[in-house]
């Protein structure tokens, strides 16, 4: 749609007053499969397109979307947003629109629809054929592969006008394993903002193997011990604890309504000196990044606590309204039919400097978490309770047998306050994050860390001393 009338629905949104308005609109094309029971349950390829409007008069959003993107339709919402009752927020002069420059785009070298659907098909059965053939205690696969391509337009009532093509592929393999009344899964995962050359660093007969030995390697696992003990998360964990117990309180709107244990602490010392923590979707091939945010703002790198400290928090254009500042890139939504959040993109611990086998060696009896799981997390006093998928127990600084069970609970502020080694190595997780009913795309990652006092929860009699 031409920028002219795309002006002339700004107008229509701004006619009654208002702060700021913006359009969002979007295409997407989708391919999904999923192989379970050794067949392939669906095949589903679809494309849907649509725009969202939004009007923030008085600090509140006003927000209606459609599939009909006939400029009547548009006008018709626009008037309808407008049309609501009288505000002390007198809208500003609405500027011409003018073209954001991109500062980057995404790079696939090997686009997905350079690929047929018959060969995305065979890829997942060969990973479906490669999970069963590791031991014959797996019960069930189930593999996924899910490609996505967006292209969205914003335009915003401060004169811009920011488009992006935004890829985005996902190939999932989980495995269930029985023996004798016992049951373990395995879960890995392979993807990002990336086209299918990422099979061949992660090819799927790999990832599928990756999760199906997890699965069975826990089955021989003992049980895990319980209490308090030192607990080494590998970089290969994925920042799960770093998303769940840290990002979401630095998301504005939470710290703002006094929803997170990090709320008014800008400038206070939270965590390590050791500890820097970012959130940067500019990062390329993560799963998490994007050239603008979903209200166009350029993405760029945030840093969130510096040596310890808290420097700032992710804002959305609404939140950096209320709080008389710019926003940071962080305003995401799901699709056309969902209003903009402040988000995390891609967050992670930057590393250190010390060897992650140094750090194991430190360890006298503890516990080595390889692969986290899922998990609980208060953000209002910072508490949590995570999983963990894959652990091992640390004797005299080696790493010893699998354990099963495990869980780390403890206090995200106190945590990473006592944090005492951080790795030179960095490594990622990715997943969909939800919030408020929206799932975004999201990686974060941790170097190797060293708690040296957390409870671990498990099912193996007393804890390991320290």
């Amino acid at each position: 749609m031409e920028p002219e009338r795309l002006s002339q629905v700004l107008s229509s949104l701004l006619s009654r007053g208002g702060s700021f308005a913006d359009i969002f609109l979007e295409e997407t094309e989708l391919t999904s499969i999923l192989c379970e029971d050794d067949k392939i349950e669906h095949i589903v390829s679809g494309r849907e397109q649509g725009a969202g409007l939004r009007l923030i008069k008085d600090f509140q959003t006003f927000y209606a979307s459609t599939t009909d993107l006939r400029l009547a339709r548009l006008q018709e919402l626009a008037r309808s947003l407008a049309d609501q009752p009288p505000t002390f927020d007198p809208a500003p002069p609405l500027p011409p629109l003018e073209p954001e420059p991109a500062p980057w785009s995404h790079s696939l070298r090997i686009s997905p629809e350079e690929v047929s659907l018959e060969e995305k098909v065979r890829m997942v059965m060969r990973a479906n054929a490669a999970a069963r053939s590791v031991d014959p205690r797996i019960r069930q696969v189930k593999v996924s592969y899910r490609e996505g391509f967006r292209r969205l337009c914003i335009v915003h009532s401060q004169g811009r006008f920011c488009q992006e093509e935004r890829p985005g592929l996902l190939f999932a393999v989980q495995v269930v394993a029985a023996q004798d009344g016992l049951i373990q899964t395995g879960y890995e995962v392979a993807g990002g903002t990336v086209g299918m050359e990422i099979f061949a660093e992660s090819p799927p007969e790999a990832v599928a193997e990756k999760a199906a030995r997890r699965a069975v390697q826990m089955l021989q696992a003992a049980p895990a011990p319980a209490g308090p003990m030192t607990v080494v998360l590998s970089s290969e964990a994925g920042g799960t604890m770093i998303h769940e117990a840290v990002g979401h309180g630095l998301e504005s709107d939470l710290a703002r309504e006094g929803l997170s244990v990090y709320s008014g602490r800008r400038g206070e010392a939270i965590a390590s000196p050791l500890i820097t923590v970012v959130d940067d979707p500019t990062l390329p091939g993560r799963r998490g990044s994007y050239v603008f945010d979903d209200e166009g703002c350029p993405s760029r790198r945030t840093v969130l606590i510096e040596k310890g400290v808290l420097r700032d928090y992710l804002y959305d254009r609404l939140h950096a309204l209320k709080d008389g500042r710019d926003s940071t890139g962080h305003g995401r939504r799901q699709s056309f039919q969902h209003r903009p959040l402040p988000r995390m993109s891609n967050t992670l611990i930057l590393p250190g400097s010390t060897d992650p086998a140094e750090i194991v060696r430190s360890v006298s009896s503890g516990l080595l978490v390889k692969k986290m799981g899922g998990g609980q997390v208060n953000t209002v006093n910072g508490d949590f309770v995570f999983e963990v998928s894959e652990g091992y127990r640390i004797e005299n600084g080696q790493v010893g047998e699998p354990v099963r069970g495990a869980t780390l609970i403890g206090n995200g502020p106190r945590i990473l306050q006592e944090i005492d080694m951080v790795g030179s190595d960095l490594g990622f997780g990715l997943g969909t994050c939800g919030k408020d009913g929206q799932g975004a795309p999201v990686s974060d990652g941790q170097p190797t860390l060293r708690l040296p006092r957390i409870i671990v929860g498990g099912v193996g009699g007393s804890g390991l001393s320290i």
